[in-house]
Formats: structure tokens, C-alpha cells, sequence
């Protein structure tokens, strides 16, 4: 099994957003906060591949699990 460590700008690439400071800043500008009662998973601004990578993850406590989670509290206290 490999040992990855992975960071937001990793997760970014994996999503198909562009990855670079600026441009996770203005993702998490433009859509934060996210509603307490909305999943992450369950945001409009994912497409269905996305959300499915996330879900899947969720689900499986996968290793982007930590990274996703860190997303999410982004989201949620940005804004």
C-alpha cells in the first residue's frame, strides 16, 4: 500500500480545479459558507464526478478523508 500525503492543492487537481493558491482561495470565496445542514458532498457547485469522488471517499474513510473534511470546515467558516 503507498503512503501519500495529501494536500488541498492535491485534492484540487484530483477534482479537476485548477490547484494553485489563488484559485482554491476564490473556489472557497465563491462558495462559502455552506449551509450547517448541507453535505458537502450535496453543494450545487459539484459536478456529479466530483461528488461522487467525494462521496465515495466519505464513505470508505479513504485517504483524502482528512483533506475533504479540512474542505468542508472551509467552506463552512469562510464567507
Amino acid at each position: 500500500m503507498e503512503s501519500h500525503l495529501h494536500t488541498l492543492a492535491n485534492l484540487f487537481a484530483q477534482l479537476g480545479l485548477p490547484n494553485d493558491k489563488a484559485s482554491i482561495e476564490a473556489f472557497i470565496a465563491a462558495h462559502a459558507p455552506l449551509p450547517h445542514d448541507m453535505q458537502l458532498v450535496n453543494a450545487p457547485f459539484w459536478t456529479p464526478v466530483q461528488a461522487a469522488f467525494l462521496k465515495a471517499d466519505l464513505a470508505d474513510d479513504a485517504d483524502w478523508s482528512a483533506v475533504v473534511d479540512g474542505l468542508d470546515a472551509l467552506l463552512r467558516h469562510a464567507g
